[in-house]
């Protein structure tokens, strides 16, 4: 199905678009839709496989803590706007704790959102956390237990066990979640299941535009103490998933020609207290 503008003003009736943002996956425009302001969407080739995943959380989070999927296709995606702030002006006025807290709460009411069983379209954690594995694997060949080697043997074991799996945002970060008429929401799930936990990982690696306080000892070690204590699960368990994605988020660095060095700074900080 085309995936152009001019078709989903007439498909969808909508009306005065206005370009938001361009992104690898998609062209977002605000729109007005029955005389709301909506987002909308328009995928792109890779985001038509991207995104659907993520359409599908959505779904299950019935706008319970998330921005509400209001229309669909193969090509677009219709979704309510969040005119609001995100929380990076929070961090940076030093209010990191209430960013943190505020977090928690947009966590737990997704995480709440679907009781069913795991639902068609989503991202099993395990194939999510690939990437470490490969690059793991390279570096036994080659002789080296390098970080990657450990994070990944810390990932098999979260993994082979789980607790609490439920329907996860994938992608929990301060830029991601905004304030609206509703409330702080969530939006752009990667859509994942698995275990709870850790989408409170992803957290404590950011705000990435900030690295000098993402890199602070005490700041990270704090963090985890709030996302844990407001959660409900256990800090040892959300520091061992800290470790595991910091080292995930290097080897996507890696992949991708980018800079690995503050995931693994993170993870460097984390290993010293993981029991």
């Amino acid at each position: 199905m085309t995936n152009t503008l001019h078709h989903y003003l007439n498909h969808w009736s909508l009306a005065t678009p206005e370009l938001l943002a361009e992104t690898f996956t998609s062209t977002v425009y605000t729109v007005r839709a029955d005389s709301a302001t909506a987002v909308l969407k328009l995928l792109k080739p890779v985001g038509i496989f991207d995104e659907s995943a993520g359409a599908v959380a959505l779904g299950c989070f019935n706008g319970q803590g998330a921005v509400r999927l209001l229309r669909q296709d193969a090509g677009a995606h219709l979704l309510e706007y969040a005119a609001g702030d995100d929380l990076l002006p929070l961090v940076r006025r030093g209010d990191d704790d209430a960013a943190t807290v505020i977090i928690a709460g947009v966590l737990n009411q997704l995480h709440a959102a679907y009781a069913g069983p795991p639902p068609e379209g989503l991202r099993p954690l395990r194939r999510w956390f690939r990437g470490l594995f490969a690059k793991a694997d390279a570096d036994t060949q080659a002789g080296s237990h390098s970080i990657y080697v450990r994070a990944a043997q810390v990932a098999e074991r979260l993994l082979a066990h789980p607790r609490e799996e439920c329907v996860l945002h994938g992608d929990i970060h301060h830029a991601n979640i905004r304030r609206s008429e509703r409330g702080w929401l969530a939006y752009d799930p990667k859509g994942l299941y698995g275990e709870r936990t850790y989408d409170a990982a992803n957290t404590v690696c950011n705000p990435i535009d900030l690295p000098e306080l993402v890199a602070d000892e005490k700041r990270l070690l704090r963090t985890v103490a709030l996302l844990a204590e407001h959660l409900e699960i256990e800090r040892a368990r959300l520091l061992a998933f800290v470790y595991a994605y910091a080292a995930l988020s290097a080897s996507w660095s890696l992949e991708d020609g980018d800079d690995p060095a503050l995931a693994l700074r993170v993870a460097e900080l984390v290993e010293p207290h993981l029991g």
